[in-house]
């Protein structure tokens, strides 16, 4: 197996074209093009299909993919030992995350405190970034609800609690508590399936027996902040993560178990890496945003519009 093959086939399957595949790689285009056609025609398989402007996988291509990803990763992660094997100065660090607002005082910390090392970090649901940590896409990953697993070692951040989101035209929109039964037959603006707030929020009013009306799915937290404010529904979201904006209001809801605990997480045997023990022991500080898990969080709700 030729590796030089192999690493030209992956760029080219991660950017979708051969130019930009070239240019990441620092290699001419013929270079590079005669690499992946040379793999080809050794094991007899088609990769790649032309698609406009760009290229697209065929079946073997990405199962190849899925192979290459891990490969890697695995080849970033050896590089992290070594250039991390008698401190923590450079490197990189992956992050995935379930949402922005608790992660970035980390991040910023982490980058005050190893500024030379590269950072990235990628915004996914509980579904994505579980797979992204198991994948070693991430070093380590912060979601919510973690289901036990030896495959990982987990660090319980803090506990938060769902609140309804209104527009300030509705009709609850003077309320501070409201009974989950309320809800039947409201029109509702819910993320994606494989969204943990989804899942939580579903399944309790499956336990009460409660039937929605229409609902109106999108697939990231701003969008179902926006399609709120603009009336399209009553919204759903975890109370640390409303943040201030005139034009809604939150509601704390009763009668149904709408908690969740939020982890940090990394593959066990990557605990001991250098950066991974960085991260962990910044995420366990006081004034970051996590700390001990700590009781339900309460929306903050205030006598005028949130501010």
């Amino acid at each position: 197996m030729n590796h030089a093959q192999l690493r030209a086939f992956h760029a080219v399957a991660q950017h979708g074209s051969f130019t930009r595949a070239a240019l990441a790689l620092r290699l001419t285009q013929p270079t590079l093009s005669g690499q992946v056609k040379d793999m080809q025609a050794r094991y007899g398989v088609r990769l790649f299909e032309r698609d406009g402007r760009g290229v697209r996988l065929t079946e073997a291509g990405r199962a190849l993919h899925a192979v290459t990803q891990r490969l890697f990763a695995l080849t970033a992660e050896a590089e992290q030992v070594l250039a991390t094997a008698g401190s923590t100065e450079f490197g990189a660090f992956r992050l995935s995350a379930d949402a922005p607002h608790h992660v970035v005082p980390v991040l910023a910390a982490f980058n005050r405190k190893h500024p030379k090392v590269r950072l990235s970090l990628a915004m996914g649901n509980t579904e994505q970034v579980l797979q992204q940590v198991l994948d070693r896409m991430s070093d380590v990953g912060i979601l919510a609800d973690v289901r036990p697993d030896r495959r990982l070692a987990t660090l319980p951040l803090r506990r938060d609690r769902l609140v309804l989101m209104v527009d300030r035209a509705h009709a609850w929109s003077r309320r501070r508590a409201l009974d989950i039964g309320a809800l039947s037959g409201s029109r509702l603006v819910l993320r994606e399936p494989g969204s943990r707030t989804r899942a939580i929020f579903e399944a309790a009013l499956e336990r009460r027996g409660i039937i929605p009306g229409e609902v109106i799915e999108v697939s990231t937290r701003e969008g179902v902040r926006e399609a709120v404010a603009a009336g399209l529904g009553v919204g759903v979201v975890f109370a640390s993560e409303f943040s201030a904006d005139a034009r809604l209001h939150a509601v704390s809801l009763r009668g149904a178990p709408l908690d969740s605990t939020e982890y940090l997480i990394c593959l066990a045997d990557r605990r001991k890496l250098p950066l991974v023990n960085v991260f962990f022991e910044l995420a366990r500080a006081p004034g970051l945003g996590f700390g001990a898990p700590s009781e339900t969080s309460k929306p903050r709700l205030e006598k005028r519009a949130i501010s």
